[in-house]
């Protein structure tokens, strides 16, 4: 019998074989531990307030924007939600630099008689135009997380305005007590956010940035025009928030201040100038923020 398995074996060209083969062993190589990943900071871009020298917003956004830097998350105060809620709505430097060049001071101001309300300017057209601006979409449905503040004339809070009326929230944040009427939202009404936040560096904390740039336009510049009651108006109302601003700006990762000396509040024609100082602070800011970006990377 065994003869005649090994002929079948034979015929088949099998190697078969009587005997049990050796069990090789499976050797398995070595495991390696792969690095983890480093995950960046989430980035908050704060925009204070500063009626037009808000404009230089839009240069901080450029260079960040040309340096590959883009922030997770925008929150802004007054003149700062302006710009943050156009930026947020998917607009880049170039369309922002667009607006602003464009943007028409008769745009934004609706007077009225003070003897009959409690503000020079409704509001209403800054409001349209943010709507406009931003395609009619809610604070919500933008693309980038926006956070806009606003002072609570009850209580004195301020309010981090997250869904809603995009053009009514920046309203708002942007109504400056005597000049712009107070905005009622849901029974409450409301005031500029620079009373409590001129740049909202805890609001861009609450929304989940790990790492905050302050755009600080506030601080009224030397040498500025103040022949005109707006004018007294608005830099009498920065030098009041002096105080709470320093204390806010401490909890901010990078400060940037575009040196806006000679620029008044209401000057819509040094635009350019304001855009440019914007740049200016930002490049010089850049090396400190790339530090800061390094540091919290995980």
């Amino acid at each position: 019998m065994k003869s005649l398995v090994m002929s079948v074996c034979a015929a088949l060209l099998v190697g078969c074989s009587t005997t049990t083969p050796p069990v090789v062993p499976v050797i398995e190589p070595p495991s390696v531990a792969l690095p983890a990943a480093k995950v960046p900071p989430r980035i908050g871009l704060a925009l204070g307030g500063g009626a037009a020298r808000g404009f230089a917003h839009v240069g901080v956004i450029q260079v960040l924007e040309e340096a590959g830097i883009r922030p997770a998350l925008v929150a802004g105060t007054s003149a700062g939600s302006l710009v943050a809620a156009i930026y947020a709505s998917g607009k880049n430097g170039a369309q922002l630099q667009r607006v602003a060049e464009t943007m028409e001071e008769a745009a934004i101001a609706d007077w009225t008689l003070p003897i009959f309300s409690r503000g020079m300017l409704r509001g209403e057209a800054l409001a349209r135009y943010v709507n406009t601006q931003v395609g009619g979409h809610p604070i919500e449905d933008m693309p980038m997380p926006l956070g806009i503040v606003a002072t609570d004339l009850n209580s004195g809070r301020d309010v981090l305005f997250q869904r809603g009326d995009t053009g009514m929230a920046v309203r708002a944040s942007s109504a400056v007590p005597a000049v712009f009427q107070p905005v009622r939202i849901s029974g409450r009404e409301y005031v500029d956010g620079g009373l409590v936040s001129p740049v909202p560096v805890r609001a861009a904390r609450r929304m989940g940035a790990d790492l905050v740039i302050a755009v600080d336009i506030s601080s009224p510049p030397e040498g500025s025009l103040t022949g005109g009651t707006l004018d007294i108006l608005l830099q009498t109302f920065s030098i009041m928030g002096k105080s709470i601003n320093s204390l806010e700006l401490k909890d901010a990762d990078v400060v940037v201040r575009p040196a806006l000396q000679g620029i008044s509040s209401s000057d819509f024609s040094a635009r350019k100038r304001s855009i440019e100082a914007g740049r200016q602070a930002m490049l010089q800011a850049l090396p400190l923020l790339r530090a800061a970006i390094e540091t919290k990377t995980r």
